[in-house]
């Protein structure tokens, strides 16, 4: 009994010592490390208030600034009229900042993780100019709201235009006198005042990239029809500010019409001058396939549109007059057939030609070409 009391005595001594020394007799979680925040700046603004400060043309007391680098971020996709001054270079363009110190500043980058935004907006500050702010949540949230879009550079057009991306560019200027004296190759015309009237010209995909352009910086054209592209379901709807006149500075002057060499049967197009085309500039023609969906589904040219010939009567309103249009199919039967039914219905289109071939085309758009027997 004596060695049971004595054993007992010890436990209840080593409890009490335990607790002493502060335990509790549970585990606390390991709160998590407070991340440093120091980074971030003072004026943080909401979406709701940089796009009360997106007006076209850009307003003077304004300007939205991309802190990104301007390749491949800015050039790819930025918020309408903002300029590119990445923070990596601020010092180098901080002459493109405005003379008046009390302009309202709006700094923006990648979103919540990215510093470059805040970076530059203490800088900005550091030059005297009293009214700066940082739209945290960037061009990402930016593009969050389905409403919005976004503005592309001219150095992105030109190279969707050089690999034949898989995108549909948009005059909404007037077809005359503007459209028809000069415009970007391979882009349509839908004049914004005729665009419910004309909106049939739009692809019937509508997460298809659409990239709308008018007459420069002030040219409001573009963005009213990107809005009313975006009303209709569009989801991938961009605009190039810069427009014609910096197309023509960047790239030159650019023949707008593509010359076809007609062939040999009434309403053809000669076989080589239609391979040209396909392997060198292949949206400057409406290509129309006539096939049934089905066989277009084995196999395609990349800037195709499947239009099946028992289809076309019902959608001839949809044909542009302002680019030439050329049905292929697989033997040249079923082209030839559209190519009568459009001079038929509609003999105010002129450059209408079908393919009297036998086309074969494979799943990557590689094709074969070989006169009809």
């Amino acid at each position: 009994m004596k060695a049971k009391r004595v054993f007992t005595l010890t436990i209840v001594a080593l409890i009490v010592a335990t607790m002493s020394l502060g335990w509790s007799g549970t585990v606390k979680a390991s709160e998590p490390a407070k991340q440093d925040q120091s980074w971030r700046y003072h004026d943080i603004v909401t979406l709701d208030f940089v796009k009360q400060h997106v007006k076209i043309p850009a307003s003077q007391d304004v300007m939205i600034i991309d802190a990104r680098p301007y390749k491949p971020k800015y050039i790819k996709g930025h918020i309408p009229t903002a300029v590119s001054i990445p923070d990596s270079q601020f010092d180098k363009f901080k002459d493109r900042l405005p003379a008046d110190k009390n302009t309202l500043l709006i700094f923006y980058c990648g979103g919540q993780k990215c510093k470059l935004s805040h970076k530059s907006a203490r800088k900005a500050e550091k030059l005297g100019y009293k009214n700066v702010k940082v739209f945290a949540d960037g061009f990402p949230g930016w593009m969050k709201d389905p409403k919005n879009y976004a503005e592309v550079s001219v150095e992105y057009v030109k190279k969707q235009i050089d690999s034949n991306a898989d995108m549909v560019l948009v005059d909404a200027r007037p077809y005359k006198p503007k459209y028809v004296k000069g415009h970007i190759p391979s882009a349509i015309s839908l004049p914004d005042s005729q665009f419910d009237k004309l909106k049939g010209k739009l692809p019937e995909d509508k997460s298809k990239m659409v990239v709308f352009y008018c007459g420069g910086y002030k040219c409001k054209l573009s963005h009213k029809s990107a809005n009313k592209a975006i009303a209709l379901g569009y989801t991938n709807v961009r605009v190039f500010a810069g427009g014609y006149p910096e197309w023509k500075t960047y790239a030159g002057t650019t023949p707008t019409t593509v010359k076809i060499t007609p062939g040999k049967e009434e309403g053809s197009i000669d076989i080589q001058s239609f391979k040209k085309i396909i392997d060198k500039d292949p949206k400057s023609v409406l290509l129309v396939d006539v096939r049934d969906p089905d066989e277009f589904k084995t196999g395609a040219f990349k800037t195709a549109v499947n239009i099946p010939v028992d289809q076309l009567e019902a959608k001839m309103k949809s044909l542009p007059t302002d680019k030439p249009i050329v049905f292929v199919c697989g033997t040249g039967a079923r082209s030839g057939e559209a190519y009568y039914m459009v001079k038929d219905l509609r003999p105010e289109i002129k450059d209408v030609y079908y393919v009297e071939a036998e086309i074969t085309i494979k799943k990557d758009g590689s094709y074969e070409v070989a006169p009809t027997p």
